[in-house]
């Protein structure tokens, strides 16, 4: 069932459940609608806005009509939308309500291929004279249901090799990438994901309940959705507002919970600051209970066995905070920090899966073994469809054949992508001899887990010839919980490194209050008390990693808005756009240089 929450009165209802039965009905009748006003199979059609069941429709509906389903990302701009538009020559467009003018923005260039526009809910009729303007036809949503007239219509026969979607990668440079990816790639994966996790006895079955938030446009939610949709599990859907996302998780109560780090770091700081303002007597009794469970945990022992007691009096308040029945949580996207993951493997109750993929791969590459607690830190193990191999990188001093192998993470099979829609150069770039070259760098541990531990590109050296791999970097800062999001930056005419910090509020106001410093959050990311207390925590944290010291952080700059995508700082997966970074911040950076010397 795909599920929504209605608002009424500006207060949200409980979910209201369209049933599979219903959807198809609704599949068939825009497959029909589609079919009438022209659309051919191998042709393709956008899907544009945040997640919600007509977007899920749209793209059955594509998929049963074997027309390619081109996701525009909800969080891009117009240029963006545009470029994608035009390049994959884009004849249909399912689109968002709020999203529509921002559609019809790019009509100059994209009405040479753009012909028809359906709204999710409702059109206006300034909307309807603009797209008249353009040439183009728009409908509402049920406007365009009756189109197709009410006939049965005739469904194609797909192959393997054909291209089910073209997913247009966000990129940290550049234009976007298209990445076709086939028939055969998705369902491969989508099996994939079954065994992996029938394999450890937790099969998923239409029980399960999915929330639906991360966006439907990335690979990883897309495929997790697919999943779902074919044990007949139930799929409710956020109502688009991150503030919002802890009431719907109460409401909806999943199972089932995917993320990326940034939301998992979030959940991990949010919950150790309200452990540390607690009681004596709670805090001491979550630490004894967090203490015993871990060492039973490291000594093998299944969560679930591993302190009954502790779970019952200390840990079912943190689960309850998610919904209360969460059995899996999915980390994707970016390496998830050892210090979080086994915080959320003892607190959670539930198997805490770190997993690893590209778009170029179909998602899922790799799946650590929930209960196996020496793989926490690591991706775990590839998954059975694939092949894997570590490629040296001499130039960052990685060698696959060593008695510790690192190298570039390289992969092979028939679940890779098709290549670049319209860019043979690009695609010959990261393919050799059948073998996807993923760009990042990885280290096999000896359990058969790999870890990821660095990015091929994101290094630099600084002016005194020393290599810095500031990922890595990065991730060993970033679990600091008086910090949010860090960037690293240092280049080769500077001899150390500085960095711009995201403070976290709560940590930083209760260090205000405790030292005397005052002022709103603007105030106290300026006030320079702050700044040497955030270079003292990052040089705590370097010397327990022992990392070297032109690794340790020199001058800092504390920014109180979150790197956003509004300033084109990140991607909607929440990857650092490095190039953009240092172009927004280079006044903050010569200032730092210029004043640390």
């Amino acid at each position: 069932m795909l599920g929504h929450r209605p608002v009424v009165d500006g207060k949200a209802g409980d979910y209201a459940w369209m049933t599979y039965r219903e959807v198809c009905d609704v599949v068939i009748k825009l497959a029909a609608s589609m079919s009438n006003s022209g659309v051919k199979q191998g042709e393709r059609a956008g899907i544009y806005g945040a997640n919600c069941p007509e977007w899920i429709i749209s793209m059955e509906a594509c998929n049963a009509l074997g027309v390619c389903c081109v996701p525009l990302y909800d969080t891009l701009g117009a240029n963006a939308v545009e470029f994608i538009t035009c390049h994959a020559e884009l004849l249909i467009a399912f689109v968002e309500e709020k999203k529509i003018g921002e559609l019809l923005k790019t009509c100059h260039a994209t009405s040479k291929y753009l012909k028809t526009i359906v709204s999710f809910g409702g059109v206006t009729n300034d909307q309807k004279e603009e797209a008249k303007n353009h040439g183009l036809s728009i409908f509402s949503w049920e406007e365009f249901l009756i189109t197709g007239g009410g006939e049965p219509v005739d469904l194609p026969e797909k192959k393997k090799s054909d291209i089910c979607t073209i997913m247009y990668t966000s990129g940290t440079t550049g234009d976007p990438k298209g990445v076709m990816i086939s028939n055969e790639s998705l369902l491969i994966n989508l099996a994939g994901a079954d065994s992996v996790v029938q394999s450890i006895g937790e099969a998923f079955d239409q029980d399960d309940v999915y929330l639906s938030y991360l966006p439907l446009a990335h690979v990883f939610d897309r495929m997790f959705e697919e999943v779902f949709i074919s044990h007949g599990s139930r799929i409710g859907f956020w109502r688009g507002d991150v503030k919002l996302l802890v009431d719907d998780i109460a409401a909806l109560r999943p199972t089932v919970f995917c993320a990326v780090p940034r939301v998992l770091d979030r959940i991990y700081s949010g919950l150790t600051t309200k452990i540390s303002a607690g009681g004596i007597l709670k805090k001491t009794l979550f630490n004894l209970g967090y203490k015993m469970k871990l060492d039973s945990m490291k000594k093998g022992i299944k969560h679930e066995k591993a302190s009954p007691f502790f779970d019952k009096l200390v840990f079912s308040k943190v689960k309850e905070r998610l919904g209360g029945k969460i059995r899996i949580i999915v980390s994707g996207g970016a390496p998830l920090a050892v210090a979080v993951e086994e915080f959320l493997r003892v607190v959670t109750c539930a198997h805490v899966v770190q997993g690893y993929g590209l778009t170029e791969t179909c998602a899922g590459s790799f799946a650590a073994i929930p209960n196996e607690f020496s793989m926490a830190g690591t991706v775990g193990p590839p998954v059975p469809h694939i092949d894997v191999r570590l490629e040296s990188v001499s130039e960052m001093g990685y060698d696959a054949l060593a008695s510790i192998p690192r190298g570039e993470v390289c992969v092979k099979g028939s679940v890779l992508f098709s290549g670049y829609y319209k860019r043979e150069d690009l695609t010959q770039e990261v393919l050799t001899d059948g073998w996807f070259h993923t760009g990042d760098v990885g280290e096999w541990q000896p359990n058969g887990a790999l870890k990821i531990i660095d990015r091929k590109k994101n290094i630099f050296k600084l002016s005194q010839g020393e290599y810095v791999a500031v990922e890595n970097l990065e991730n060993i800062y970033g679990v600091l919980p008086e910090i949010d999001s860090i960037w690293v930056y240092g280049n080769s005419f500077e001899s150390f490194l500085i960095a711009v910090i995201n403070p976290n509020q709560q940590a930083l106001e209760n260090w205000a209050g405790q030292n005397g410093v005052t002022g709103s959050l603007a105030e106290l990311c300026e006030n320079a008390k702050t700044k040497e207390h955030f270079i003292a925590e990052l040089a705590k944290a370097a010397k327990e990693k022992k990392l070297k010291g032109f690794e340790f952080v020199r001058a800092v700059h504390l920014d109180a808005v979150p790197f956003d995508m509004e300033r084109d700082l990140i991607t909607p997966t929440y990857k650092k756009k490095r190039p953009q970074m240092l172009k927004y911040y280079q006044g903050a950076i010569d200032a730092l240089y210029k004043s640390s010397k």
